[in-house]
């Protein structure tokens, strides 16, 4: 192989792993917001836990009993789509290794980057739709505790003065 050849084949390579480089980029971002979503539902969920605790009123500890259901549910959807995060980066980092190793094997791997590759892009996917999933559930929340939280002020306020 010449010299010429053999930069272009560098080259070449180099340019290949690029893609795979900026899915796990995109795949750690996406990461890093789920995580920062569960530490919300976690504090949250705690601040109901201690409400629960602190409740002696029927209907409240089932309204409270209902909202921490929810953080557990979105909890888990977020475990989920942080997993298939990890897979992602897995495959990506798999396809990038692949796609220099195949150099060095004389191309031997066929269709093996381009699976690894498609694995991750779909890994990414269905953890973006869990993702979304668990964004409806947590505005589904905020706009339910906000309507109780109106009711119940509304309750005191036109209850008579002593």
């Amino acid at each position: 192989m010449s010299q010429n050849a053999a930069s272009f084949a560098h080259y070449a390579i180099l340019t290949a792993m690029l893609a795979p480089a900026f899915f796990l980029t995109a795949t750690a971002s996406l990461l890093l917001s789920a995580n920062n979503r569960l530490a919300r539902v976690i504090d949250r969920a705690r601040v109901l836990l201690k409400e629960l605790a602190e409740t002696e009123d029927a209907e409240e500890r089932d309204q409270l009993e209902r909202h921490i259901l929810r953080q557990k549910k979105r909890s888990k959807i977020i475990l989920r789509g942080s997993q298939l995060l990890y897979t992602a980066i897995s495959f990506f980092v798999g396809t990038s290794l692949s796609v220099a190793g195949d150099a060095f094997l004389g191309y031997r791997l066929g269709a093996v980057p381009t699976i690894l590759a498609a694995l991750g892009v779909l890994a990414m996917f269905a953890a973006s739709l869990l993702l979304a999933r668990e964004s409806s559930l947590a505005v589904e929340a905020v706009n339910e505790e906000m309507d109780h939280g109106h009711i119940t002020a509304m309750k005191r306020w036109s209850k008579p003065r002593a």
